[in-house]
């Protein structure tokens, strides 16, 4: 399984972004799909995934009520939308799969990895 992120990029503080993620390769019957970020010389964090029919989405407390994952009409594609973003929000963002229907937010628990996307938060 391949997954390419796009859509990073600098932003300045409250402006908004929007990340996709798309996954290639070996098809599963069911797929939970997420994003995590790692700020610099931090560990990776989760911050929303989404379960295999994209009906039931799961959110960092950090996340909630700014940003919205989202599974596109396409269904190995996901989404992440980013408002009001903040400074603490700079870092490399990874789009990550794993098998089961259930979407979670444990990082141990994902088999798959893209190599990330940056987002730049300035002043």
């Amino acid at each position: 399984v391949h997954l390419t992120e796009s859509g990073g990029g600098v932003v300045q503080t409250g402006g908004s972004l929007k990340l996709s993620c798309a996954a290639s390769g070996r098809p599963f019957n069911d797929y939970a799909m997420a994003w995590f970020r790692q700020p610099p010389g931090k560990a990776r964090e989760f911050v929303a995934a989404i379960d295999d029919e994209g009906t039931r989405p799961v959110y960092a407390d950090s996340a909630k009520g700014r940003f919205t994952i989202s599974r596109g009409g396409v269904r190995n594609t996901i989404s992440l939308e980013m408002n009001s973003l903040k400074p603490e929000g700079a870092a490399g963002y990874y789009c990550t799969l794993r098998t089961g229907a259930k979407a979670g937010d444990a990082v141990t628990s994902y088999d798959y990895w893209g190599q990330g996307t940056q987002v730049t938060v300035s002043a």
